[in-house]
Parts: structure tokens; C-alpha cells; sequence
């Protein structure tokens, strides 16, 4: 039987004016794993401070278990600058004491410390890297409860794919505030909605939660329209993915289907594709045998990598193999010690880096997005200032709060939204996703779904690269950029190999979870097939139908030989992991 650990009845909590919560009435069991979601400044924050006694209610109360530990990770980081890694996170625990414990040889692996050094001092180390110090000593600690604000900050794809198997395999309760949705779904079995003073729970991770707050939202109807456009569309997408995403047996599929069935695609690939061909002609970035080398550290060796018009490109790799440094190279802030970078001459790029630019901070919000622009053209839609502002969560007065009164978060997405009323056809996107609010990536990809022009990703949220781009480019950390067919699944799969020094062949068949895994795989790449072989029955249909123009059947034969390449290196793929299995 399930023990309850902590309860809050009837708690009433108020910022000045503001109702963040209104008479919550929640529990949590020893057994509870639960994804906190909701606005940025809507109250989640102080959900949790409140939960865990840091912040007393106005009126209600808030009760533990008597024996509860409690385990906690905080945004704000804050560990003794005198320490070293092994000393804030081991203590003076003796290494031939530690180095026996595979509990805390996996944390220290998993979130790679031994890279940043044990012997490292916290005063020298990055703020990613002593927020990887603070998660490894919370983790190897033993928890009733562990409560994590923003937990994937700083962590690559690989590090957050290895916390994820942590907490699901782990014992004990959990509740887990982020931005992350494949995470969300990944490891929640609960989900709180915290909104308008109040906090909602649904059975289910990130995928039921969207489900039931779209019923909810087409239930109560008018005021809520604009956001049950937005999660139907999501729910299209949902369904359109992997059948991970929907099989779990909370999710009611059937409500699913009925709900989008009149829902068109998130995006016409095709269509956007020969629309940033018209605007940005053939060449947008050619980087030709290009070297670059920082101290002892080779980040690209010899690397040619071709970026066209239409491009949508997400860009993964371990932390340091040079994914930022990237991206600066193509905006010429960084120089190559040998080789070219070539621009396209139409190219007009907007580059969001992860430092958010400093803005007059007696603006007003809609003063500093009209200072750019006052309409912007998305999609063939012309979309005034103040409406892009609405999409982006600076509703009503909120378009005249004052820069300088802005949190993190809102500086981040008027940030995005300077960028967008530039009406650039490139847009170089670094980590977009730190913190910002789920609704308000919706409406990011929302943005996205229509918007014609060449999109780079640099990005550790799986969840935001699968829903806006269509290739994966890898930085392995060994000079190389690749070309990822199968996405971050096989980017995954190519550092677990190397990271084994296991041959791709030598890979266990049959029995457990290899060959569930294995399964899963081999459906990804049957459904890559299915769609491959629609696309060219659609372009040879095209040609016979454009046969007389002939600049458009040289383009479709082109085109017509890219799928044929990815096809067969697809059914490669395919009959090689057939044959494992």
C-alpha cells in the first residue's frame, strides 16, 4: 500500500496582487512520479517551495511524513566555490570507498563528471557544469522524494537520455518541473498543469496531458480557441510519430483520433521547400574542407558540410564537440584555421544565440518589437506586431510591461520575437528552448510549421527537434559532422557503441530489452520506407505532369535521386538489423 509523504490542503499563496494559488488541495505518495507543467511565472516555482516548506502559505497547510527525505535540485545553483567537483559532490569520502560503488560510478558517468574533473575547482568550472556537480550529489543521496526544477539544463542529448533511465529505473517518488516534453513523457505516469491559480492532474505523461487539456479546452469552448488549435495540431503530431508516443495505455487513442481528424498536416515539407528555393536561390552555406582547432582540442578536421535552401537541419553532439562554435562559424564570428565558408548572396540570417541580447529596458515590449518591425510576412500571411506579440504570450497590457521588469523567460521570447519580425530566410536557433514555457514553444513551432526559409537547431530537447526539423546532423566529438538517418535514436546508439568500443555487429541479439529496442527500430525505419517510397511516386507524377518545363524536371530528377539514395541506405539499414534480429 502506498504511503502518502506530503499534503497540501486548501493552500492559498499570493505575489502582491497576484493569485498564484488558490485554495490546492494535492497529495504525493511514496510511489508518485509526477511532470509539473505550466506559463512561465504561472506558479509552478512556488508550487514547489510552498510543497517542500520554503515558502509558507497564506492560508492552508502543508504536511510531511515524519521520516521524509527530501531531495532537492533548485535553477539557482549554489555550492561553495572553494570545493572541488569531488569534494562537493563525495565529500572527503576516500576514492578507493566510491570507486566500489556502481550507484555512484554510473551518476559520475552517466553526467559525464569525469570529463569536467573531479580534482576541478567549482570557481573555475562553467555554470552548466557545476549544475552537473549539484544533480551528481543530489543523485547518489538516498530520497523519499526527489523534486527537480529544470533538471535538463545543461545536459546534452546523451545526458539527458542517461537521467531519464535513471529516474525511471530509480525507487521512491519524484516531481519533475521542465520544459521538456519527450523527458515529461519519458518519466512521469502524472502530470500537473499549474495555471490561473489552480492545479490540474492528469493521468498520463506529456502525450495524455495534451489529450485531456484539449478536450478540456474544446469542452469550455470560445475563450479557449487559439489553444486548442495549437494542442490539436500538436496531437497531429503526436500521432504522426513514433508509436511510443501513443501506446501507453492512458492515452486514448480514440479520443485522439476523432479530435484531429480534420487536422491537416503541421507542414507542407514540399511546398515550404520550394518557396525558400524562390527566396534564397541554390546556395546558402557551403562549408568546404573546413579545419578548426581550439588549443589541443580538434573540433572539426577537414569537414565539408553542404546547408541548401529549405533546409530544416537539427544539430546534436556531446557538450564541447563544437555544436555552438558551429554556428558561429557560419555567421563569420568565428574563423577557420583552413578551408571556406561560402554564403549564399541572398542570405539573410538571424542567429538566436544562448545569451539573450541586451534591450533598452525602459521599452516597452510591443516599442521593442516594432523597433524592428511593425508586420512581418509568415507563410504568404501578413502577421502585425502586436498579434505575433499575442502568439507569443505578451497578451492585453503585458505588450506594455517594461523591458527592464521582464523574467528570464519573457526576455528570451522577445528576444525570438525581434527575430522573427526581421523576416530573415535563415534562422540559426542555439539551445531556443531554455527557459521557455510549453505554450510558449507551441507557438514557436506553430511559427515554425509555416515559415519558409533554412532552419539550424542546435538542441538538447528531443521533443522540439523532431517536431521542427526533418535531418539530424551529429558532432561526435572527433572532428566529423554526420548525417543521422535514423535521428537522435541512432546518435544515441552510435555513443552507447563507442562508448562500449562494441562493433555495430556485435550487438546481443534476441531477449530483452536489446531486441524490444531492436523492434522499435526496425518499425521507425519500415514507416522511413513507406514515406520514402510515397515521395517518389509523387515526383515521378510530377514530372509526367510538368514534362514540358524543363528547369522543373531536372529539379524533380535531382530531387528524385536524393530519395533514391536515402531509400537505399534505408533498406540497408533495414535488412542489416533484420538479420540481426
Amino acid at each position: 500500500m502506498a504511503t502518502n509523504l506530503v499534503n497540501l490542503e486548501n493552500v492559498t499563496v499570493a505575489h502582491g496582487t497576484k493569485l498564484l494559488l488558490d485554495k490546492v488541495s494535492l497529495g504525493i505518495s511514496d510511489d508518485d512520479r509526477i511532470g509539473v507543467v505550466g506559463r512561465n511565472g504561472g506558479g509552478k516555482t512556488t508550487l514547489l517551495k510552498t510543497m517542500l516548506k520554503v515558502e509558507e502559505p497564506h492560508s492552508g497547510r502543508v504536511t510531511h511524513n515524519g521520516s521524509l527525505r527530501v531531495g532537492v535540485l533548485t535553477q539557482d545553483v549554489r555550492i561553495d566555490e572553494r570545493l572541488t567537483a569531488h569534494q562537493a559532490i563525495l565529500g572527503d569520502t576516500a576514492e578507493h570507498t566510491w570507486a566500489g560503488d556502481a550507484q555512484v560510478r554510473a551518476v559520475l558517468d552517466g553526467l559525464g563528471l569525469h570529463e569536467v574533473g573531479l580534482d576541478s575547482v567549482v570557481s573555475s568550472m562553467s555554470g552548466g557544469e557545476r549544475r552537473r556537480v549539484a544533480l551528481a550529489a543530489l543523485l547518489i543521496g538516498e530520497w523519499d522524494l526527489l523534486v527537480l526544477d529544470e533538471p535538463t539544463n545543461h545536459l546534452d542529448v546523451e545526458g539527458v537520455a542517461w537521467l531519464a533511465a535513471y529516474l525511471k529505473n530509480r525507487r521512491g517518488a519524484h516531481v519533475v518541473v521542465t520544459h521538456d516534453r519527450w523527458f515529461l513523457d519519458e518519466v512521469n505516469e502524472t502530470t500537473w498543469e499549474v495555471h490561473d491559480g489552480g492545479v490540474d492532474a492528469y493521468d498520463g505523461g506529456y502525450s495524455a496531458y495534451v489529450l485531456a487539456r484539449a478536450e478540456r479546452d474544446r469542452m469550455a469552448a470560445t475563450a479557449e480557441q487559439k489553444r486548442l488549435q495549437l494542442a490539436k495540431k500538436e496531437l497531429a503530431w503526436l500521432r504522426r510519430g513514433p508509436p511510443a508516443r501513443t501506446s501507453k495505455p492512458k492515452f486514448r487513442i480514440d479520443a485522439a483520433n476523432a479530435l484531429i481528424a480534420d487536422e491537416p498536416p503541421p507542414r507542407d515539407d514540399i511546398a515550404l521547400q520550394r518557396f525558400a528555393t524562390a527566396r534564397l536561390g541554390k546556395q546558402v552555406y557551403d562549408v568546404e574542407n573546413v579545419s578548426l582547432r581550439f588549443g589541443d582540442r580538434v573540433l572539426f578536421d577537414d569537414i565539408t558540410w553542404r546547408v541548401g535552401p529549405g533546409d530544416r537541419i537539427g544539430v546534436v553532439g556531446v557538450n564541447g564537440a563544437g555544436k555552438s562554435t558551429l554556428l558561429k562559424m557560419l555567421m563569420d564570428q568565428v574563423q577557420p584555421d583552413s578551408g571556406v565558408v561560402k554564403v549564399g548572396q541572398t542570405v539573410k540570417v538571424a542567429y538566436l544565440s544562448q545569451e539573450v541580447a541586451e534591450l533598452d529596458p525602459m521599452l516597452r515590449v510591443l516599442e521593442a518589437v516594432e523597433a524592428v518591425a511593425k508586420q512581418v510576412d509568415l507563410g504568404g500571411k501578413p502577421v502585425g506586431a502586436s498579434s505575433l506579440c499575442d502568439r507569443f504570450g505578451f497578451t492585453g497590457n503585458a505588450q506594455w510591461t517594461r523591458v527592464g521588469d521582464l523574467s528570464g523567460g519573457e526576455r528570451r521570447r522577445l528576444q525570438l520575437l525581434r527575430l522573427l519580425m526581421g523576416e530573415p530566410n535563415v534562422l540559426l536557433l542555439d539551445e531556443p528552448t531554455n527557459d521557455l514555457d510549453i505554450d510558449t514553444l507551441q507557438a514557436l513551432e506553430d511559427v515554425l510549421d509555416g515559415w519558409p526559409g533554412t532552419l539550424l537547431v542546435v538542441s538538447h530537447d528531443r521533443y522540439f527537434l523532431e517536431r521542427t526539423t526533418t535531418v539530424t546532423s551529429s558532432l561526435m566529438g572527433d572532428g566529423t559532422v554526420k548525417a543521422l538517418p535514423g535521428g537522435v535514436d541512432e546518435y544515441l546508439e552510435k555513443r552507447v557503441r563507442r562508448a562500449s568500443s562494441e562493433p555495430a555487429a556485435a550487438k546481443p541479439k534476441g531477449g530483452g530489452g536489446d531486441s524490444r529496442q531492436a523492434k522499435k527500430d526496425l518499425q521507425k525505419l519500415e514507416r522511413q520506407l513507406v514515406t520514402l517510397d510515397k515521395r517518389e511516386s509523387e515526383l515521378h507524377a510530377q514530372m509526367a505532369a510538368q514534362a514540358a518545363d524543363h528547369e522543373a524536371v531536372i529539379a524533380l530528377d535531382r530531387e528524385l535521386h536524393e530519395v533514391r539514395a536515402d531509400k537505399e541506405q534505408v533498406e540497408e539499414a533495414w535488412l542489416q538489423l533484420s538479420e540481426e534480429l
